[in-house]
């Protein structure tokens, strides 16, 4: 009975764990990323060196303007 008692236990803390929200999925987009991309595709362009995804998209852009 004492190993059944630890293995639900076990069972649902480990459950628990499970069910807590990932950092990531908790970050939340700005909602002027696309019109920063846009701003600076028509100033700047892109290039391979110099484009959204250098940020990682929006959860990833810390709100710098254009360089």
């Amino acid at each position: 009975m004492h190993i059944r008692n630890r293995l639900i236990v076990t069972t649902i803390l480990t459950a628990g764990l499970l069910a807590l929200p990932f950092a990531p999925a908790l970050a939340k987009p700005s909602s002027n990323f696309g019109s920063h991309v846009s701003d600076c595709a028509q100033t700047m362009g892109f290039s391979g060196s110099h484009n959204p995804g250098m940020h990682r998209g929006a959860a990833g852009w810390a709100g710098e303007p254009c360089q």
